[in-house]
Parts: C-alpha cells; sequence; structure tokens
C-alpha cells in the first residue's frame, strides 16, 4: 500500500527555511553582542530566537524521523521477493526507526549496527547504539544515563520485522540481534529463480579511466593494476546496473610522435605505399629516443614533425595512424587474454576541445601569465598551477586532462568519474578537480569524482618489480611465465592425467590469469604488494587457485549426486534449502551478507573486500562439507541418501561464487 509522503516533505521544507531565516537573525545579534562585548544570555531578544530555533530544529527532526518511519514501513511491508537485501541497511532502518521513537528529542540519533563475534550465544548482528546515546544525554543534561535502560527503551519501541527473530540485551546495554532463519531460506531461494541479484541503488552514469598505456611503447607490469583494478571495478558497477563507460585513455599525442614520424620517414621513406616492418615498437622507439637525444637537427625536425601532426597534415597523419595500429594490435593481444574491455579514447580525441577549454578559460579571467606560460590556480593551498600553455604555444597533459574532464561532464552526460592510476599521481588529480571546480565544469552537488589510487608492485626483493637488467617487466612475459608456471603446477598434481587435453588448457588459463588477478585484488589497493608466482599458485589460503579447487568441490558435489544444472532448477521447486544445523545456518549467514559486500566495495571502491568474502565463503563451506553430508554413500560405495537441502545450498554457494568470481575477472573452471 502506497503512503503518501508530501505533506511531510513540506512540512519539513518549511521548518529548515524558518530555521534558515532565525539562524541568520543569530548570527547576526550574536556579532552586534560581540562588539559590544554583552553576554549572550542577558540579552531576552536573543534568548526568545535561540528557543524559537530549538524548537524549530526539533520540530524537523520529528518530521524527518516521520518520513523515514513511513518509507521504513512501506518497505518492510513490500519485501522484495526477487533478491537478498542489505542486511545492515534492513537493521539500520529498524532500529533508527525504533531509536526515534524512544528518543524523539535526539535530533540525529546514533544508529551503529556491527556483525556479532564468532559466538552464537550473542546472536548474529549487534546494535550498539545505547552507549553513544547515553553520552549524548550525559553531555546536554550532565546526569549520567545508564546505557542498558536505553537499551531496553530502544527495544520496547523496535518494529517487527521478518529478518529478525528475536533480540536481547548483554553486557553494559549490547542489543544482540538473531536473525530469523526462515527469512533466510526463503532470501537464499531467491538465486534459483532470479540468479544473484545486486542489491538496489541509485543508477547512475558513470566512467571508468582505466588502464592507460602510451603508443609505442610496451605495457609493462606498471600497468598490470590500474588494468586489473579498474576492470574489477566497472565490472561492479555495472552489475549494479549504473550506466557504464570504459574508458582506455591512451597516451597518443605530443612530442615523442614527432620523434616517432621522423624516425619512421628516415628509415623507411616508402611508408606511404609499403606498411614498414615497425612489430617491436619497443626497439623502434629506442632508436628514435637515442638519435633525438643525441642530433640536434633531427631533434629540431622532429619538433617541426609535431606541429605538422597537430595541424593534421595528410602525410603525418599516416604516419601516427601505423605506429598507433602496431600499438593497438599489441595493447589488444594483452586485453584479450585478460579478458579486459576498454572503450580507446586517446589524448589525440581532445586536440580540439583543448583549444577550445584554453579559450574559455582565458575568456573567463582565469589564466595568468607566468613568464611566457598560461597557468591556472586550483585555489588548493600546498597545489603547485596547472600549466594550460607552455610558453612556446603548446599544450600540457594538463591542458589535456582539462579539456577531458569537461568533455566527460559536458558531452557526455557522466555523474561520476573514477581514474584508476598509481597513487603518485593523486596530487595532480586533486588539483584537477580542484581546477575544474573553480574552472565551474565541476559542481560538488551534481558530480562525484574519484582518484583510486593503488600502490606498486614489487618484486621479492622488496624493491620495484624489474627485470635483472633493470628494465620494466613486460607484460605479455609476465602472462607467458604465469601460464608455464600453472601447468607445472597442475602437472605436479597430476591434473594432466585426469583431465582431456581441451580441460587442461581451459584449467591453466583460469589458473594462470586468476592467479595474477587475485595476488593483485585481494591485497588493499592503497598498499604496494610482492609479486610472487611462488605464493600465489599456493592451495592452501586466500589464493586463486585455492578458491577455484574449492568451487571444483562445490561443483562435483551435485554431479556425484547425478544433479544436472537442469535437475537442480527442479529441484529447487519442490526443496527448500535447509539451515537447521549450525554449520548450514553458519554458511548461509555467509551467503546473505553478500549485498553488504557489495555495497562496502561500492563504498570505498576497494575490491579486496570482494577477495575476503569468497574466500569466507570457501573456508565456511568446509567447515559445513566436513560436518554434513550432502551425499551419503555405503561401504561399497553406493549413494544410499541425498540430502536435497544441502545439495541446494551447496549450489546456491556455488552461485554466490561465481558471481564474485566475474566480479573480480576470474573464470573458474568445473573440473580441474
Amino acid at each position: 500500500m502506497e503512503s503518501d509522503l508530501s505533506p511531510y516533505y513540506k512540512e519539513a521544507a518549511k521548518a529548515e527555511e524558518e530555521i534558515a531565516i532565525l539562524k541568520t537573525s543569530v548570527d547576526s545579534i550574536k556579532k552586534k553582542l560581540n562588539e559590544k562585548s554583552i553576554q549572550l544570555t542577558e540579552d531576552p531578544e536573543v534568548n526568545k530566537l535561540v528557543t524559537e530555533n530549538t524548537r524549530l530544529k526539533h520540530q524537523l527532526a520529528i518530521l524527518n524521523r516521520a518520513i523515514a518511519a513511513e518509507k521504513s514501513n512501506l518497505k518492510a511491508s513490500t519485501i522484495d521477493s526477487t533478491r537478498m537485501e542489505s542486511i545492515i541497511e534492513v537493521l539500520t532502518e529498524l532500529f533508527y526507526n525504533a531509536i526515534s521513537t524512544a528518543f524523539p528529542d535526539v535530533a540525529d540519533p546514533p544508529v551503529v549496527i556491527a556483525l556479532a563475534g564468532s559466538n552464537p550465544k550473542f546472536g548474529d548482528y549487534q546494535c550498539n547504539s545505547a552507549m553513544p546515546l547515553a553520552n549524548i544525554y550525559k553531555q546536554s543534561s550532565g546526569k549520567k544515563v545508564v546505557p542498558r535502560d536505553l537499551a531496553q527503551k530502544i527495544l520496547d519501541s523496535l518494529p517487527s520485522h521478518p529478518l529478525v527473530e528475536k533480540c536481547d540485551i548483554a553486557g553494559p546495554g549490547f542489543i544482540n540481534i538473531f536473525l530469523n532463519r526462515e527469512y533466510g531460506v526463503n532470501k537464499l531461494m531467491t538465486i534459483f529463480d532470479h540468479g544473484v541479484q545486486p542489491p538496489i541503488v541509485e543508477r547512475k552514469r558513470v566512467i571508468v579511466d582505466f588502464s592507460a598505456p602510451n603508443i609505442a611503447k610496451q605495457m609493462h607490469v606498471g600497468h598490470l593494476r590500474s588494468t586489473i583494478i579498474g576492470e574489477t571495478i566497472a565490472r561492479l558497477l555495472e552489475f549494479l546496473n549504473f550506466d557504464v563507460l570504459r574508458i582506455n585513455h591512451i597516451g597518443d599525442w605530443g612530442t615523442q610522435f614527432g620523434m616517432l614520424i621522423t624516425h619512421l620517414q628516415d628509415k623507411f621513406p616508402d611508408y606511404l605505399d609499403n606498411l614498414p616492418p615497425i612489430s617491436d615498437l619497443q626497439a623502434f622507439y629506442k632508436e628514435a629516443k637515442k638519435r633525438f637525444d643525441a642530433d640536434d637537427e633531427f631533434k629540431k625536425r622532429a619538433y617541426t614533425s609535431v606541429v605538422k601532426l597537430q595541424s593534421f597534415e595528410p602525410n603525418h597523419k599516416k604516419a601516427w595512424e601505423l605506429i598507433c595500429d602496431v600499438s593497438r594490435r599489441e595493447f589488444q593481444n594483452i586485453y584479450d587474454r585478460l579478458n579486459i574491455t576498454l572503450v580507446e579514447r586517446g589524448e589525440s580525441f581532445y586536440q580540439s576541445r583543448m583549444e577550445r577549454i584554453v579559450k574559455e578559460l582565458e575568456e573567463a579571467g582565469l589564466l595568468e601569465d607566468d613568464k611566457g606560460r598560461k597557468i591556472l590556480w586550483s585555489g588548493l593551498a600546498s597545489s603547485v598551477p596547472f600549466t594550460i600553455v607552455k610558453s612556446d604555444g603548446g599544450f600540457t597533459y594538463d591542458t589535456s586532462d582539462m579539456a577531458t574532464i569537461k568533455q566527460r561532464i559536458g558531452e557526455e552526460k557522466v555523474d561520476w568519474i573514477i581514474y584508476v592510476v598509481d597513487a603518485g599521481q593523486a596530487s595532480h588529480f586533486y588539483t584537477l578537480f580542484a581546477c575544474a571546480k573553480r574552472a565551474g565544469i565541476l559542481d560538488d552537488k551534481k558530480h562525484r569524482m574519484d582518484f583510486v589510487g593503488f600502490g606498486v608492485v614489487l618484486g621479492e626483493d622488496r624493491k620495484k618489480f624489474k627485470t635483472r637488467s633493470g628494465e620494466s617487466v613486460r607484460l605479455v612475459d609476465l602472462l607467458d611465465k604465469g601460464l608455464e608456471r600453472a601447468l607445472d603446477t597442475l602437472k605436479q598434481k597430476g591434473r594432466d592425467k585426469v583431465l582431456t587435453p581441451e580441460e587442461l588448457k581451459r584449467a591453466q588459463e583460469a589458473v594462470a590469469y586468476g592467479c595474477i588477478k587475485y595476488a593483485d585484488l585481494s591485497h588493499n589497493r592503497n598498499h604496494e604488494y610482492i609479486f610472487s608466482f611462488d605464493k600465489m599458485l599456493e592451495d592452501k589460503g586466500n589464493t586463486a587457485v585455492y578458491l577455484l579447487y574449492a568451487y571444483t568441490r562445490i561443483k562435483s558435489i551435485a554431479r556425484t549426486a547425478n544433479f544436472t544444472a537442469e535437475k537442480i532448477k527442479e529441484l529447487s521447486k519442490k526443496e527448500k534449502i535447509t539451515l537447521e544445523h549450525e554449520k548450514e545456518w553458519k554458511l548461509g549467514k555467509v551467503l546473505l551478507r553478500f549485498p553488504d559486500e557489495i555495497l562496502k566495495t561500492l563504498k570505498d571502491l576497494c575490491p579486496h573486500h570482494i577477495c575476503e568474502y569468497v574466500y569466507e565463503i570457501a573456508t565456511t563451506f568446509t567447515e559445513f562439507y566436513d560436518c554434513c553430508y550432502c551425499v551419503e554413500k555405503d561401504s561399497a560405495g553406493d549413494i544410499v541418501k541425498v540430502n536435497y537441502g544441502r545439495i541446494l545450498l551447496a549450489e546456491a554457494t556455488a552461485m554466490v561464487m561465481e558471481k564474485c568470481f566475474y566480479i573480480l575477472g576470474i573464470n573458474p573452471v568445473e573440473k580441474m
């Protein structure tokens, strides 16, 4: 049943407007009183205004609570039967309602919901609001209040909900919350009819800017983290039904192209008619750079080539396209192997837009002359200014980034931009955001900007990961080594004896690319991590190999009972998951946390939350499987009993793991 909240909103808006007017009056009188050194409490006019302001604030708090209560009641009466819900969100709404009802004089009541500890007698979740409430009353009245008494008042006002079986009070005032197992069964069963669904969030249009290699240079291990983390964030947002544009902002413009084009024209003068053999662009780049550094005449011609390229002179544009195409093919090889999807949009795309942004900034009076260059200050105390135009009239990365952010907001109409770049670039991007705000491009009320930084990849010597010769490790070499090591690991376990060649190849790729991705994603992205094939290929602990093996074991349970995917679907129409045994219930509660883990990751864009969660699923499933037989056999190995509820629980576990794997970009296999 719908509830009309418009009267509440109108009253709340009116109260807020009156408070704003009163606040202005109070501030004005305070200023006058301070100037005259008069005590505030001695003026009856001021005291009257302060009292009225307090009364209106109290009225506004009551109205806001009424709105929240109506929303909560609507949500409770129309429980979504197609998906698991965020338990934290449901409990937060319930206890906000209860605390607001029990303590109407607290304008912004604290609602503290947390997972309970491992001891089941203390419930599944806890509400720890009584202590901060007691502190609020002590500070406002000076009187000591017993938190346990406050907790009891909260419980007395707590509305019923199918999620909650019961609550009790422990210790100084902790409220233990016990979840309803039937609710858990019903929610988990939605997986078989609707799949593993995302929690409902407000849909936004988002750009995720990641990977970003440079043309004519090999992708190296430094690109690994941006590519893997960016892909995972994009998958997470797409799962949540955001409109996601995955952008690969490649470096395909600038001084280095004048150098490369000039070298190409010298070495292959017939390049317009015959495709030059420049498949090894790394070597070609090094040759050009050597000439550029040593030969002033070559350098002069290279600068001339830059001007011609940026004027789109046909022959120079053709040479540029040849070089870009070679790089693009190499990049795509990496992306295909890692199952990465991107829309390329190089710096060249913004050339005309850079010209426009310079003109707009000049017309707005935001550019200052600094010894011939044109600079833009951000307004941040510690930042250096952006160089928008160099003294020679050329543009910079600062110009490009300003044009880029304007294009994304003005033309793409995005609500949110996420830059996945190494932590060393933090200062640049925060300056970019500040400059864009100053230029009127960004509006904090309309747009969200996130700099998703990450630490460097270290070798086992705890130094920046490089080859023995001191060069950056090429990403293609790293992937090849991963395939080699993964195959060795599978052969050591005798997998080549039981798998077909096709199954072995799929397992090899799943392990190789999965372990590389998971080793990165399982670490907090803000920290550096040590790259070690030995550790990431271990089949124990929080590794991709362990999780992939765990998944294949879970999938084998249904096969042992002769259940195909179709039979599982049929079974779910007749039977239900069982959560009666404590280990069944423990596993069920972990699976029910899926929406909360997704929302947690959405909040800080740290994929390691999902890694920790899927590892917890695997270890909790092991506990369940050791205690609860899914398929019972006699001494001859014949099946004597199949516990259908447990088969369904195992399949639900596999489906939640699959969704986590998908978000992490890992491809599980059913046989390994």
